[in-house]
């Protein structure tokens, strides 16, 4: 995103996973006005306001007239301090996202985009477990975070945040 003249950029290192054939999801059992662009193709961005007080930005994945999407929960950002996009309104608030952007497609904008990078990660390196916040379907092992990042919003207990080795935090981009 444009902050500026600065263009924010950073590593996606935590998500969620979310689907209309599950109670958590916003697209479980209906389709509305607020909702139809988890409905929609894969790769837009589907962005809420979540209890009124942030915005929370996800994905749409899978296939048209389907509601599913990933919550981009945590990003990395170099240079700047490990916890400052560490859950989904820090990250909303850092690049300063809001239901502007809602609908947009992730790769063809001018505003926020999401491209591919050649980081090789093991699955070892992936912690998977349940979802934050939610209080239907809580028993789905649906989010993920990379265990070797300091930026995640919340650890399970018992896997310690790594010590910090160097500013990058053994990222390469």
């Amino acid at each position: 995103m444009d902050n500026g003249n600065k263009i924010q950029e950073g590593i996606i290192v935590e998500t969620e996973a979310y689907s209309q054939e599950e109670e958590a999801c916003h697209g479980f059992n209906k389709r509305t006005k607020a909702n139809q662009t988890l409905f929609g193709e894969p790769g837009l961005f589907y962005v809420y306001r979540s209890y009124g007080i942030h915005y929370c930005l996800n994905l749409v994945t899978d296939k048209n007239n389907f509601a599913s999407g990933v919550l981009i929960r945590s990003v990395f950002i170099s240079q700047e301090e490990e916890r400052v996009a560490s859950g989904p309104g820090l990250l909303t608030k850092k690049f300063q996202i809001d239901t502007k952007l809602n609908s947009l497609k992730s790769y063809n904008n001018n505003l926020l985009k999401i491209y591919e990078n050649h980081i090789n990660i093991n699955n070892e390196e992936l912690v998977q477990t349940t979802r934050i916040g939610i209080s239907k379907a809580v028993d789905l092992k649906w989010r993920w975070y990379l265990k070797r990042s300091r930026s995640v919003s919340k650890r399970v207990k018992g896997d310690k945040s790594p010590k910090l080795q160097n500013k990058l935090q053994n990222f390469k981009y």
